[in-house]
């Protein structure tokens, strides 16, 4: 197995770093690897830190630019990289101006979201700079492909994959099933890293505001239970799996996000007159957490599972595949139920068992809170700073060794 490591705690005192934030994903694209890097950011201009942030471009989206462009968010620069559209999804280009961007960053360190095509070449850019890297492993490239048909392509993804992780100082796993994949794959130097949650934002007293009481009598006028699922709208989140739902008494359905399969959900779920509210971003969404009884997610491939902390926190009992992510964040009975993605109509028994004991499903969604009341971004954002720290002590790993390195440490754990 790959080497594990641990995050040394960060006192508030820490000296001002430069972070280079490289992110495959950047506003005006809300995804969670988005969420997850802005919440980075913020915690970075919070403890004093400077950053540059390195981005896709996306103008129009389908636009191809052949120039770098700057930006701001917050006090930090954003360095836009030219980019070329993938369903709805822009995807940076490796463009050599990258190496001259962190060159001049004066970085400490590096910070690679969901590493591949930018990222790859952060890192080992990087590298030849001398420049410490952590690179944090939260898209499943290879299980995307896989489940677009193109099986042929998972070996080389998952090898493409481990190079750049393995090329990295440290690698920040944010599940024990990714912690675990990477181990397989060879990847040494893997740490665990989740995310926080806005607990301030999501929370269940939203639930007795006159705005979301109205939200909740337009969506279910007669009282119905309201199901709901938030996320990505696209096809590795399989919310198709809503169909299971049809025919269920008393129930009304909600879809909160924006995404390329939205068409054909439209198509596929018109028999439950699901409220499709597209995307949605901070109080907006958090009444819309506010408005649901039950919290369902569809796709069994997720690294992590954000919105299922979202969930937790406004009060919620989750209901998710067993599988990824939402593995280390639901327990079974507790606080919402796993069911399993392969069995046929599994969704739906675990919808009907919540949806006939309301007053089960009111503990889930209370001891959903609890567990999340202590993972706020401020704890986890320090935990980040503890792992820079990490990186740094190890310092960049000599370019075209990574890989070697990363196979000796298997060879070396297993003996």
């Amino acid at each position: 197995m790959g080497s594990t490591m641990s995050a040394r705690s960060v006192e508030r005192g820490t000296s001002p770093r430069t972070v280079a934030v490289v992110t495959e994903s950047f506003l005006p694209t809300l995804n969670g690897v988005t969420t997850s890097v802005l919440a980075v950011l913020d915690h970075l201009e919070r403890r004093g830190h400077r950053a540059v942030v390195i981005a896709p471009d996306t103008p129009g989206l389908a636009q191809f630019r052949s120039r770098t462009t700057v930006e701001r968010y917050r006090s930090f620069d954003v360095h836009r990289i030219p980019a070329v559209a993938y369903r709805q999804f822009p995807v940076a280009l490796p463009h050599p101006v990258l190496d001259t961007i962190l060159a001049a960053s004066g970085a400490d360190v590096l910070h690679a979201a969901s590493p591949f095509l930018l990222g790859g070449r952060a890192i080992t850019a990087a590298g030849r700079l001398g420049i410490p890297s952590v690179a944090v492993f939260q898209t499943d490239v290879a299980g995307f492909a896989r489940r677009n048909g193109l099986t042929a392509t998972v070996p080389l993804v998952r090898k493409i994959l481990g190079r750049i992780h393995a090329g990295a100082s440290l690698t920040l796993a944010p599940s024990s099933a990714t912690a675990a994949m990477l181990a397989e794959d060879g990847v040494p130097r893997v740490a665990r890293w989740g995310r926080g949650v806005d607990t301030d934002l999501f929370r269940p007293e939203r639930r007795g505001s006159a705005h979301v009481r109205a939200l909740r009598r337009r969506i279910a006028p007669h009282g119905e239970t309201i199901v709901g699922y938030v996320g990505r709208l696209a096809p590795e989140k399989e919310v198709e799996r809503l169909a299971e739902l049809g025919g269920i008494p008393g129930i009304r359905i909600v879809v909160a996000g924006g995404g390329p399969s939205r068409a054909m959900l439209e198509r596929r779920l018109r028999h439950l007159d699901v409220t499709f509210t597209g995307p949605l971003r901070g109080d907006a969404l958090a009444d819309a957490y506010a408005s649901l009884d039950l919290f369902v997610h569809t796709g069994p491939a997720e690294t992590f599972g954000q919105t299922l902390q979202e969930a937790h926190a406004s009060g919620l009992p989750v209901i998710a595949p067993a599988s990824g992510g939402p593995l280390d964040l639901v327990a079974p009975g507790l606080d919402g139920e796993l069911y399993d993605p392969d069995a046929p109509q599994a969704l739906r028994h675990a919808v009907l068992r919540l949806h006939h004991d309301r007053a089960l499903a009111d503990r889930m969604g209370s001891a959903g809170r609890l567990r999340v009341e202590g993972t706020t971004w401020e704890a986890v954002g320090d935990e980040l700073l503890g792992h820079h720290d990490t990186a740094r002590t190890i310092g960049a790993p000599p370019v075209g060794r990574a890989v070697r390195a990363g196979r000796d440490e298997k060879v070396s754990a297993r003996a």
